[in-house]
This record gives structure tokens, C-alpha cells and sequence, in this order.
């Protein structure tokens, strides 16, 4: 029997009629309800996902997205205590947990099969049912506070959220998850239950269950535990200024062994059409081991262990940057060459089986990813949270094959430009400067 290369595996999938393999249902109340079987599957993700983060705040209460979040697990009307919440999920086996992005934050639980109706249940207390103590908010303070103590110790992670201030200021799309120390001082009981009333709406929610779940009943059930669910107007998210006239840099003093670097440019928001070249370029940029970034920082300069590219997409702003950790005396020739690699974009076009390969790499993470029942589910739920159509993944894959070497240069000469080009980087500089080296027109 012959075997089939990797490759030629995905372009059969690929190649296949598209169908929809997933069922959404908008109850009354405007809840939105997505089903994602997965016969195969040994277990089954229940997760609520809702439109707030932190780039729905004021600045007031800038991190108490993330807040709120810690909050729903110390206690519910149902389970009063913490104990009773976590020993609960650990006696069903069960893996569960909580995280808030810039426009959403979730709450999930996956377990096998036969434990769905549990598992369901639990997770809709969590989100519908926190008590919000004032003992256990004081606690949680402080345990925010370290949080983001140990976030300012981690500049591989610190330097990302230098680099959201430095592009989009002062403005939620500019502020940190995390909030600041001294706004998280002063989150009262109040604020929780004003902020839940104004964003934890029937209309700003998704319920997903993905996996070997059994489907006959599975709305009922949603449907019962979410009947009290609090309905009423949905604050509306601000919307993202930007306005940028040449380069812009951030440089950070901190004594540390290696620099950690953001440098990108200004891009487009998730709906915008030129977002699969866009997300072919970042791969081919930095998007593994054979990438140009890799190949340039790592290979031949020995600059840097880790090295990467990503395109970032929101609601109504984006942005294309390359990261990385280097040594101090190389970060000068880092930046000129990772410059080097923008410009070649806008000037080459892509050779065939480079762009060939890259696109084999995006479609490998894609599927593989999918192969597990809470990938499959955010797959489809983060589209639906966002109020984007859902696309199967052979359709993305499809979308993904389709983009050519023109495409990608048309993008780069889009956004390639000084009046969008900014650098972000912690290290052991004072009173530096390397806006003389950032240039690409």
C-alpha cells in the first residue's frame, strides 16, 4: 500500500466539499448556542465566552475584566466556597479554567462524555451565580496584585504590553489586561455587579459544547440554565483611535541578561479581506524554523534564542510584529536586519515553494490543533464571539491555498510604512535611543 505524504493528506481535506459540521442555535433572549459533535472524541468542552475584556473598560477600572474572572471561581449562590467549586470539577476528573483577552473572557470545563450534563451545569454557575464576598475579594487582591508582580518580572511577556501602550496610548486598546496595581486597590463589590450587569447579557454571550457530547437534550439543558440569565442594554466597546505621523520607540531600562524586542507596524482589523496574505507573510517571516527571521537572527547572527512573527487582528485594529530575546551587543544589527526582511516584502516577491511550504505549515498547526474537543470548540466559538461568519476549517484552508506572492507583496507595501513602524524593547539602556535605525520607506 502507498503512503501518502503530509501534504498530500491536507490538499484531499482541503479539496473535499465543504459542509457544515456544527449547529448554532439564538434562543429568545438573543443567547447564542453552538453545538460541534466530534464522534470520535473520548471527551466533551463546555465553555461560556462573553464579549468583555479589557478593552471594554474605563480607564477607572481598567482590569477588572480580569478581575471579575478570578471572582467567578471563589464562590456561586450554588457552591458558597472555593473548595466547593474546584473539588467538584477534580472529583469529575475534569480540566477547567478561566482566561480574558481584550475583548472577551471565558469560562470552560472538559470532561468525558458522560459527565456533560455536570459539567454544563457547573460552569453556568460559575458564570450566571458569583457572590462576589467581600472577605474573598480582599483576598483575591491581593493574589491580582502578584499576578501582575510576576507579569513585570517576565519582560518577554512585558515588553508585548510596552508595545500595545506605545502604538495605541492611552485607551483600552492600549492598557493591560491585568489593570494597574493602584485601579485594582480600589474594585469594590459594587463594581463587579455594575460591571456584570452592563456586559453579562444574553446578547453578548455564547454557550459552546464540542466533542462526543449526545445531542438530544443538550439545549434543554442549556436553555434551563440560562432562563435567569440578566437581560438589558449592552455597553458598547470604544472605539480604537490611532493616529501615527513617523516611527515611534519605547525603550525600558531593566537589567537583564538578554533585550526583549517588539518591533511592528500598524495593520487592519480581522475583517479586512487582506488578512489570509497577511497571516501568510507573518509565517514566512517568523513563523518557525524555517522562517527568514529564524534563519537571519538565530542561524546566522546567533543573536537570539527565540524568535517570532505573528499578525494580531482585533474588532477594529491590528497590528504585524516580530519579537525576540538578544543579546545586547548584537540588538543594533537585530533590528537592521529584521528591517531588511519587512523591506524585502514590499521589493520581492515570494518564491513559489517558499510560500508553498509556508502555507503546508499554517494548514499543519490548523488541523492538528483541531483534533482535541476545547480547540474545535473555541475554533468556532471565538468566530461567533467576535460576530464573524463561521468558517469551516476547509474553507479557511481554502482561503489560506488561494493567496499568492502578489497578494503578499500588495500587503507589504500597505503596511510597511514609517507612519506605522514602532519598537518596544527592555533592557540595559539609559538615555538611548535607536530611532535613527527605523526605516523601511
Amino acid at each position: 500500500m502507498l503512503s501518502l505524504r503530509f501534504a498530500d493528506f491536507l490538499r484531499m481535506i482541503i479539496e473535499m466539499p465543504t459542509q457544515k459540521n456544527y449547529d448554532r442555535i439564538v434562543l429568545k433572549n438573543g443567547l447564542r448556542i453552538l453545538l460541534v459533535p466530534q464522534k470520535s472524541s473520548l471527551a466533551t468542552t463546555v465553555a461560556v465566552i462573553v464579549a468583555a475584556g479589557s478593552e471594554y473598560e474605563t480607564k477607572k477600572l481598567n482590569g477588572i475584566s480580569h478581575f471579575l474572572e478570578h471572582m467567578c471561581f471563589k464562590g456561586t449562590k450554588n457552591r458558597p466556597r472555593p473548595i466547593n467549586i474546584a473539588g467538584e470539577l477534580d472529583g469529575l476528573g475534569a480540566e477547567y479554567n478561566a482566561f480574558t483577552g481584550e475583548e472577551y473572557t471565558s469560562y470552560f470545563a472538559k470532561a468525558q462524555n458522560e459527565k456533560t450534563s455536570k459539567i454544563l451545569e457547573i460552569v453556568s454557575d460559575l458564570y450566571l451565580n458569583p457572590v462576589f464576598n467581600h472577605e474573598d475579594i480582599e483576598k483575591e487582591r491581593g493574589v491580582i496584585i502578584e499576578e501582575i508582580n510576576m507579569y513585570e518580572d517576565l519582560p518577554m511577556r512585558r515588553v508585548q504590553e510596552l508595545f500595545s501602550e506605545l502604538v495605541y496610548g492611552d485607551q483600552p486598546a492600549g492598557w493591560s489586561i491585568a489593570g494597574k496595581k493602584e485601579v485594582i486597590k480600589k474594585i469594590s463589590q459594587g463594581d463587579f455587579i455594575g460591571y456584570r450587569k452592563k456586559h453579562y447579557l444574553p446578547q453578548s454571550t455564547v454557550v459552546f459544547v464540542s466533542g462526543g457530547f449526545k445531542k438530544q437534550t443538550i439545549v434543554k439543558e442549556i436553555e434551563k440554565h440560562f432562563a435567569g440569565i440578566h437581560e438589558g442594554p449592552k455597553d458598547k466597546k470604544p472605539k480604537t483611535v490611532e493616529s501615527q505621523k513617523g516611527p515611534q520607540e519605547k525603550v525600558f531600562h531593566k537589567a537583564s541578561d538578554q533585550t526583549h524586542m517588539v518591533m511592528g507596524f500598524r495593520a487592519f482589523d480581522m475583517h479586512d479581506e487582506r488578512r489570509f496574505a497577511l497571516q501568510a507573510l507573518s509565517d514566512i517571516l517568523g513563523g518557525g524554523m524555517s522562517s527568514r527571521l529564524f534563519h537571519s537572527i538565530r542561524e546566522e547572527l546567533g543573536a537570539a534564542y527565540y524568535v517570532r512573527a505573528s499578525a494580531d487582528l482585533a474588532a477594529d485594529h491590528g497590528l504585524i510584529t516580530m519579537a525576540a530575546g538578544v543579546d545586547h551587543t548584537k540588538l543594533e544589527k537585530v533590528i537592521e536586519v529584521s528591517l531588511a526582511e519587512f523591506k524585502r516584502f514590499k521589493n520581492e516577491l515570494v518564491p513559489e515553494k517558499e510560500l508553498e511550504r509556508a502555507k503546508e505549515h499554517m494548514l499543519g498547526g490548523l488541523f492538528l490543533s483541531l483534533e482535541t474537543s476545547d480547540e474545535l470548540g473555541y475554533y468556532y466559538g471565538m468566530q461567533e464571539i467576535m460576530e464573524r461568519e463561521l468558517v469551516t476549517p476547509e474553507k479557511l484552508a481554502k482561503k489560506i491555498r488561494a493567496v499568492t506572492a502578489k497578494d503578499i507583496r500588495n500587503v507589504a507595501r500597505d503596511l510597511f510604512k514609517n507612519n506605522r513602524l514602532n519598537l518596544a524593547l527592555i533592557g540595559p539602556f539609559k538615555e538611548k535611543s535607536f530611532k535613527n535605525l527605523l526605516s523601511v520607506d
